[in-house]
């Protein structure tokens, strides 16, 4: 069983920064690859990056792709997703789930998703 929480949200500027952490607990947390999504008001949840068990393979939505950045600490059991050059549409709550796989297609374990954090990004 795989447990994980978000945590790093917040209100930040046009253009400005934020690193999102994924602490994980339950089953090995080298064992499987992490996904991160977000769900903006009153839109899908959608897949934004996802990274392989050691970190080798990483994976982005074309929205965020040069602007976001997945990582991972085994050691710390926690995957992080950097995010640079931030727009008012990455505002949304996001969330990070285990994934079968770092390529498409994505695919998450079966879960129940825990709370996320909150992003707002102001113009």
């Amino acid at each position: 069983q795989v447990q994980l929480v978000e945590s790093g949200g917040g209100l930040v500027q046009a253009g400005g920064s934020l690193r999102l952490s994924c602490a994980a607990s339950g089953r090995t947390f080298g064992s499987y690859p992490v996904g991160w999504f977000r769900q903006a008001p009153g839109k899908e949840r959608e897949f934004v990056a996802a990274i392989s068990e050691r970190g080798r393979i990483t994976y982005y939505a074309d929205s965020v792709k040069g602007r976001f950045t997945i990582s991972r600490d085994n050691a710390k059991n926690t995957a992080y997703l950097q995010m640079n050059t931030l727009e008012p549409d990455d505002t949304a709550v996001y969330y990070c789930a285990a994934v079968f796989s770092a390529a498409p297609p994505i695919k998450i374990f079966p879960t129940n998703w825990g709370q996320g954090t909150q992003v707002t990004v102001s113009s």
